[in-house]
């Protein structure tokens, strides 16, 4: 379970997301364990970070996650199960406030998960 967050979350680091966050939403959600919450400059980046994702989590033999919002390109959601990945552009990051919706929920030191 945590080496798939590791490879995703060194995934979207490798395509310059920008500011990772990784929050434990163990005691605050039954549908999901994670949530990591990044951004892109613009539709392009975001894109290309949900590509470097599921082309590392397919070489790592993990299954495929449930993909949304990827041909706006705007707020790509991919669903593993217990790890779910928000990738928006700054501008919805901004709005949307993710970390201040959940904010009940514990940060998960990131230099602990990167690798390399």
């Amino acid at each position: 379970m945590e080496l798939l967050l590791e490879i995703v979350l060194n995934a979207a680091i490798d395509k310059k997301a920008v500011n990772p966050v990784v929050l434990d939403m163990r005691n605050l959600l039954g549908v999901a364990d994670y949530f990591l919450i990044c951004s892109g400059k613009n539709q392009i980046q975001v894109r290309a970070i949900a590509d470097q994702i599921l082309e590392k989590v397919a070489e790592s033999g993990f299954p495929l996650p449930q993909k949304e919002g990827y041909r706006d390109g705007i707020w790509i959601l991919l669903d593993f199960g217990f790890l779910v990945v928000h990738i928006l552009q700054e501008r919805e990051r901004e709005f949307y406030a993710l970390e201040q919706l959940w904010h009940d929920a514990k940060v998960v030191e990131i230099p602990s998960l990167i690798t390399g």
